[in-house]
């Protein structure tokens, strides 16, 4: 079995006791974000999995953008992620 080197980890451990890997985050390919890939790549950059930077330059996000997830998900939960939900949690 053939692993690609990566910097930092290839795995972490959430406060609920699963395990993020790599390969649970979204494709670098991914052009259509629901709440769960949205939440997923704030996980990943929460705990260490890949740093904020790598996150940005991988998913072409701005900082901005994922700052507002970052915000959405700490004020409010996954939900706040949805689109379909931006009204009821938007700040005032």
């Amino acid at each position: 079995m053939y692993l690609k080197k990566v910097d930092g980890p290839r795995a972490v451990t959430l406060p609920g006791g699963t395990v993020m890997s790599r390969s649970d985050l979204p494709p670098a390919t991914t052009a259509r974000w629901v709440a769960s890939r949205k939440a997923a790549v704030v996980r990943g950059v929460v705990y260490g999995l890949i740093s904020q930077d790598e996150a940005l330059d991988r998913y072409g996000l701005s900082k901005e953008e994922f700052l507002e997830w970052v915000a959405a998900v700490t004020g409010f939960g996954e939900d706040a992620l949805k689109v379909t939900r931006l009204q009821r949690y938007r700040q005032l």
